[in-house]
């Protein structure tokens, strides 16, 4: 039993990630202070973040603009074919064409139930090409680097170092929606990540559909039916000990959330109809999936009103290899999110909730219009501003938000002048009103948003109106 014994206490800990303890010393005491007002009605965010740096000028085109876009890219072999791009006209003007990997999001859009945001990236404050090369703009720390850019969009803080996420801080602040329920309010499906992490927020973290939700956190007791028993009331009795210790209580706190999460996961149907393709990020949706019908059905007593979640899927980082006719390349990575996305919001249409659950996009950054390289070996380097995908019942779609950039080297978007222009496009709209704007739909309060977006009164809008 020992062994079983620590193996549980440690998992349980792991997955309900190290910020739990926080719970118990009440760092954030305001929180707790409320009383819980449970919210009527459902809704959840679904974070869906493309590791490496998509290269969104090959992900959503601008067909006004081909000349400029083939102009760039056509001599290295970066350029899509234009009659390969899959047009759309959105409602705010232009023609644009999604990859060709990505019929099920032209899909979608046409339908309006899918918005792209464009050139969109951390901002410390507005930014024009001027400001931003005669330096008397601010600029976001460490432009153009993987890890601290990861960062920037997960905490949608642009001028230092966060140690919480966007979505932990705002879970923080909407926990009081979900009343007295006590399953964690944000789950990762790819391990405990920054975005979720808050100052008071319990992040779980579990495994792809592969795993059966009656399999998370396994409590396993050996011997007889006798003895697991009594080992399991000698287990439940050594967790009320010391509890006047704040950091024990902390640590019993989190095994009783573990035990509670296990219990109510034990009893539940997960069981859907709608077809997810059996992918990496297909099996994590699939599991998110479940999760929303658990926590939407009264048998499981999950009775859960706000969630979030992250999913991730890796391998953008294209320096090399983005050539269409490279298997494993950049359009193969973005047919799987085309793929992965559009069962996702099938099957929140066979739940009912497509109007409560919204999925979106994140990356670290964009890339350079400029290619690197040719041949099989081209690809394209670190950039700054990108576009991203908002998907659901809910959102404003068929339409473009933000301004898509002037497809130029060395034009009016472009931080690189001179004899060696890149592309890198500077953001018009920053990841806090991204990120703002998908918060206030969730339930966060208009008075709130400073405490969690400190930089977001810098921006002429909080809100970026993609969200009915």
């Amino acid at each position: 039993m020992a062994s079983s014994r620590r193996d549980f206490l440690r998992n349980s800990v792991c997955a309900l990630g190290g910020m739990a303890l926080a719970s118990s010393v009440e760092s954030f005491g305001i929180v707790n202070a409320l009383t819980p007002q449970a919210a009527t009605d459902y809704k959840a965010l679904v974070c869906i973040f493309m590791n490496g740096g998509n290269d969104g000028n090959n992900m959503f085109v601008s067909l006004d603009q081909y000349p400029s876009y083939a102009a760039a890219r056509n001599a290295s072999g970066l350029a899509i074919p234009q009659a390969s791009l899959l047009p759309v006209s959105p409602g705010s003007g232009g023609s644009f064409g999604f990859n060709p990997s990505m019929p099920e999001m032209q899909a979608r859009f046409g339908e309006g139930r899918l918005a792209v945001l464009c050139n969109n990236g951390p901002l410390v404050e507005p930014l024009t090409r001027t400001t931003y090369q005669n330096g008397t703009g601010k600029k976001p720390v460490q432009l153009f680097s993987h890890s601290d850019q990861v960062g920037l969009f997960q905490t949608a803080v642009a001028n230092t170092v966060s140690q919480t996420g966007w979505g932990g801080r705002v879970a923080d602040l909407t926990a009081v929606l979900n009343g007295p329920a006590t399953f964690p309010q944000n789950v990762s499906i790819s391990g405990i990540n920054l975005f979720l992490t808050g100052a008071n927020t319990r992040q779980l973290a579990i495994g792809d559909s592969n795993t059966a939700l009656n399999n998370v956190l396994p409590l396993t007791m050996t011997g007889s039916a006798a003895e697991q028993s009594a080992r399991l009331a000698s287990f439940n009795e050594l967790r009320t000990l010391d509890n006047n210790f704040k950091l024990v209580r902390a640590a019993s706190d989190t095994r009783s959330s573990a035990l509670q999460t296990r219990a109510a996961l034990a009893s539940v149907n997960p069981a859907l109809t709608t077809l997810f393709p059996n992918t990496s990020l297909g099996r994590q949706l699939l599991q998110i999936a479940r999760l929303i019908k658990a926590g939407n059905d009264p048998a499981a007593g999950i009775n859960m009103k706000r969630q979030i979640f992250f999913a991730q899927i890796g391998g953008f980082d294209t320096h090399s290899g983005q050539h269409p006719t490279v298997l494993g390349g950049q359009d193969l990575l973005l047919q799987q999110v085309s793929q992965a996305m559009n069962a996702f919001y099938n099957a929140t249409v066979e739940l009912g909730v497509q109007n409560n659950v919204t999925s979106f996009t994140l990356s670290d950054f964009g890339r350079t219009l400029q290619p690197a390289g040719s041949g099989n070996a081209v690809g394209s380097d670190h950039a700054w501003g990108n576009h991203h995908l908002i998907l659901g019942g809910a959102v404003r779609g068929g339409n473009l938000y933000g301004t898509y950039p002037t497809l130029a080297l060395g034009g009016p978007d472009d931080t690189d002048g001179g004899s060696a222009p890149r592309g890198r496009w500077i953001p018009t709209t920053s990841v806090e009103q991204y990120a703002a704007t998908l918060a206030a739909w969730y339930g966060l309060s208009s008075s709130d948003l400073p405490a969690v977006f400190p930089l977001i009164n810098r921006f002429p809008s909080p809100n970026l109106g993609f969200m009915l």
